[in-house]
């Protein structure tokens, strides 16, 4: 396994405390213990049975938390080869039948038929300016159930991005410089 540096711990649910490598891509940081806790406070009535799907997934912090606090599929996207072989590395390791692992371009991945998810984790690179296009994918491809939960990372010294006019903000925090926000969608009227 990786160095210290190069690890996160699972904080709640069936691998609670265990450790699990990442490979250190540039600006690959996985989401801080104190910020997931946050979220999966904020996520505990829907989380369990949901389908999560985390992209831009990195070091998979997200995504294997879900499962680990029983989310029924979670689906893991993430571009960089190698950080997606130490992905598919830590499902086996965990033997998390219930996990998927996709090597794409997010905005690539999400121009395919879309399975309509609960939950959906975006915490791509700060100097990237992806989410809004990622938002209207998700909105536009079937990727999001009528009342699905959207969480999104950004730089907390840049602007937030514009939501969909059919989804609202539920909550928002900043730790540092990530800004992180929950938002839900609302069916369209």
């Amino acid at each position: 396994m990786a160095g210290q540096r190069n690890q996160f711990r699972i904080i709640g649910g069936q691998w609670r405390g265990r450790k699990l490598g990442f490979f250190p891509a540039p600006a690959l940081r996985p989401t801080p213990e104190r910020v997931r806790e946050t979220l999966f406070n904020w996520l505990a009535q829907v989380i369990q049975g949901a389908r999560v799907l985390d992209l831009f997934a990195g070091s998979g912090a997200l995504g294997f938390e879900a499962a680990s606090r029983g989310a029924a599929r979670v689906t893991l996207v993430d571009s960089h080869p190698r950080v997606v072989s130490q992905l598919q590395q830590n499902v086996r390791l965990l033997q998390a039948t219930q996990m998927a692992v996709y090597q794409s371009e997010v905005l690539r991945y999400l121009q395919r038929p879309g399975e309509a998810c609960e939950v959906v984790f975006l915490d791509p690179p700060y100097q990237s300016a992806v989410l809004e296009a990622c938002f209207n994918q998700l909105e536009a491809g079937g990727w999001l159930t009528t009342d699905a939960w959207i969480y999104f990372e950004h730089d907390s010294h840049g602007p937030a991005p514009s939501l969909p006019a059919n989804w609202q903000l539920q909550r928002d925090k900043q730790a540092g410089q990530v800004a992180y926000l929950l938002a839900r969608r609302l069916q369209p009227a």
